[in-house]
This record gives structure tokens, C-alpha cells and sequence, in this order.
């Protein structure tokens, strides 16, 4: 027997195993997907009108998912196809519609199929405020907005909806931001004008001095994705962009990961009507005023610091109240119903010329 022949019968024996650990892999998912429209026919009975998708349950069994992992596969890798699982399982008792700024192509659309998989309707959106519309009015199940971005800060519009908005965050998803350069064009010399989102184009700046003539016109529009719809329209335009801009409107990156902090990342919330359990791993955040006195911000904080819960963020915006008169967003580790997070609220409650709570959810997984 040859080496050949040698070889292509490991290589068959090996192919045989891969085939029939593929047919086991396929009846465990049919057999999970029958026990989830067994938990559906279960809850529908209790109440027609059930809630299937449950961010904290998920949150849990991902963070399970990572924990067990043994390799070859990454924690990642194994949790992105579990998600999809999920997502597919979900979609057997109730697809789920969800809101993204859109138009499709953009990193919060990214961030709306990393948090809910591929299994779900999308609804994409002209504008932030439409979101929460779409989501208000029952359009939507649940929405997706960005809040802040590592490098160029929090996104004001989202914070300002939550002054007036219902809705509750429901989760948080967090999307490493690589930029791309993408044209119709032959090379950097043919290039006359480059779209963008103005907070891309401020992430690339650097970038941009560097190799594109001064005389290049940058042009903000609202989306990187409708950036990418308006070179594909004209061949001497660039846009910034995610991949999957280019694929969509069949345009060539030309130069990859061109933002100038290789660490840029952007993070988003889940927005609906839901209220959400522990997780065991939580975020709250707060919409917060205080009276306009010496020490207010410091009294005001003062108990989350006596209860020994951990503020990761704050920013202020105008209240809209009057003239300076300024909220405060900020979000603690914790959910609402742990013990030390509701003395502290309590406490905060009463100091508080304005307490209102956003949302506790599930700390970003993946």
C-alpha cells in the first residue's frame, strides 16, 4: 500500500467520524429545539400573552457555555454559535421583531444580531427617536441603540429619549469598531469626497491626514451605511464603514481597520417594555437631578458609595427643565433588587429632586 493510499484511508476514517458526530450534533438540536416549543406551549397555556425572550436567561446559559468550554474552539466562537441556537429556538415559539438605527448595514445592526441572532425580524430605522417609537407603539418587541462609543464619547440622543421614554434597558452589547475604507474606486488618487458617520470620521482622522490629499471632501451623513450606499453610487466617493457595508453594496475595501485607536469599541443598549430579572452579573442604570445647591452631586452620590456599590459611569444633559438645570445618567454594577443596590436607592430616592430607574439587565457576555 502506497503513502497516498495510506493517507486518504486515515483521512476517510476521519471524515466517517466527523459524519456521524454531525448526525448526533443534529438530532440534540432538534431534540432542544422540541423541549423549547414544549416551554412555549407550556407558558401560553399560564398566559397567552407569555414573554419567551428572557435576556437574564440567556446571559446565564452563555456565561455557562464559556465556563465549561475546554477547547479547541474559543469561548467566543462557542458562545456566537450558541446565540444562534438560541436565537433559532426562540424564533420556534415567537420571532422576535427588532428595532435597529438603521439602514441595514450598520454597526448597531451588528450589535442587534449579536444580541438576538439571526433568527429574528429587523426593523430598520431612519432615525434614534424612531427606535423607541417603534418599540412604544408595540411595532417592535425590543429596540437596539447605541450610548457611547470609546473614543468619541456618549451619544446624546439616546441619552435625552430616556428623559421621556417608557422603555426600560433591557441589555447592553458591546461591538469592537473597525473601520474600513471602501470605494468603487482604482486607487486613494481617484478618490474626491468620503462619507461617513461624523463619529467615524472624527475615529479616522488621523488616518485620513495621513494618506488622503487635503482637498478630499469629508461628508458627514447619518449612517456609515447609507455613507456606503452613496459611493456605491458614484465612483470617485469613498465611505467609511463595517464590512458588512461593503458586502451589502458591493464595494471594495480598500484599506482595512483604519481608525486611529486599535481599541475603539462602541457600546449599545436594549431597549423595551420588559422589566429584567438577576442575572447574577447586572448593570443599572439611573436618571438622576439634584437640587440646585453647594455639595448636591456629592450628597446625591454619597450612598452609593456608604453601600458599597460601584458607579462605572457618569455623564450630564440638560434637564429641558430650565435654564442649567442638569440630569445625570449614570450606571452602577448590581441589580436593582440586590440588597445593597435598593438600600442605596432608597437613600438616593430621598435626596434626589428627580429618581428614576432605567433598567438593571445582564452585563455584556460576549
Amino acid at each position: 500500500m502506497s503513502q497516498s493510499d495510506s493517507e486518504e484511508q486515515q483521512l476517510l476514517k476521519i471524515r466517517n467520524s466527523i459524519d456521524a458526530i454531525d448526525a448526533k450534533v443534529h438530532q440534540l438540536l432538534n431534540e432542544r429545539a422540541m423541549a423549547a416549543q414544549e416551554v412555549a406551549r407550556i407558558k401560553l397555556e399560564a398566559d397567552p400573552k407569555a414573554v419567551f425572550y428572557r435576556p437574564e436567561r440567556e446571559a446565564q446559559v452563555l456565561r455557562q457555555v464559556m465556563e465549561r468550554n475546554e477547547g479547541p474552539l474559543s469561548d467566543q466562537t462557542v458562545a456566537r454559535i450558541f446565540r444562534e441556537i438560541m436565537s433559532s429556538c426562540l424564533a420556534l415559539e415567537k420571532p422576535l421583531n427588532v428595532a435597529f438605527l438603521g439602514p441595514e448595514g450598520t454597526f448597531t445592526q451588528a450589535a442587534a444580531l449579536k444580541q438576538f441572532g439571526h433568527a429574528v425580524n429587523m426593523h430598520p430605522m431612519s432615525t434614534i427617536s424612531d427606535v423607541f417609537v417603534d418599540v412604544e407603539s408595540n411595532n417592535a418587541d425590543y429596540g437596539v441603540v447605541p450610548i457611547e462609543n470609546s473614543t468619541e464619547g456618549v451619544i446624546s440622543h439616546t441619552l435625552d429619549m430616556f428623559i421621556s421614554s417608557p422603555l426600560h434597558i433591557c441589555g447592553e452589547v458591546s461591538i469592537r469598531i473597525n473601520q474600513n475604507l471602501m470605494s468603487q474606486a482604482k486607487s486613494l488618487d481617484d478618490i474626491k469626497k468620503i462619507y461617513s458617520h461624523k463619529q467615524s470620521l472624527a475615529q479616522c482622522r488621523g488616518w485620513l491626514d495621513r494618506h488622503l490629499c487635503s482637498d478630499v471632501e469629508r461628508i458627514e451623513v447619518s449612517s456609515n451605511a447609507e455613507a456606503a450606499r452613496l459611493a456605491s453610487e458614484d465612483p470617485t466617493a469613498a465611505a467609511i464603514a463595517g464590512e458588512n457595508a461593503a458586502i451589502l453594496y458591493k464595494l471594495t475595501i480598500m484599506h482595512s481597520n483604519i481608525e486611529d485607536e486599535p481599541g475603539n469599541t462602541t457600546r449599545f443598549f436594549v431597549v423595551g417594555k420588559q422589566v429584567v430579572p438577576p442575572s447574577g452579573q447586572d448593570k443599572t442604570s439611573l436618571l438622576l437631578a439634584t437640587r440646585n445647591e453647594a455639595g448636591g452631586l456629592y450628597s446625591l452620590l454619597s450612598p452609593l458609595a456608604d453601600n458599597k456599590v460601584s458607579m462605572t459611569r457618569i455623564e450630564s444633559r440638560p434637564s429641558r427643565r430650565g435654564l442649567w438645570d442638569y440630569v445625570f445618567f449614570i450606571d452602577v454594577l448590581g441589580h436593582q433588587q440586590d440588597p445593597e443596590v435598593q438600600q442605596a436607592f432608597a437613600e438616593l430616592q430621598k435626596k434626589a429632586s428627580l429618581f428614576k430607574i432605567l433598567g438593571s439587565y445582564p452585563q455584556a457576555v460576549l
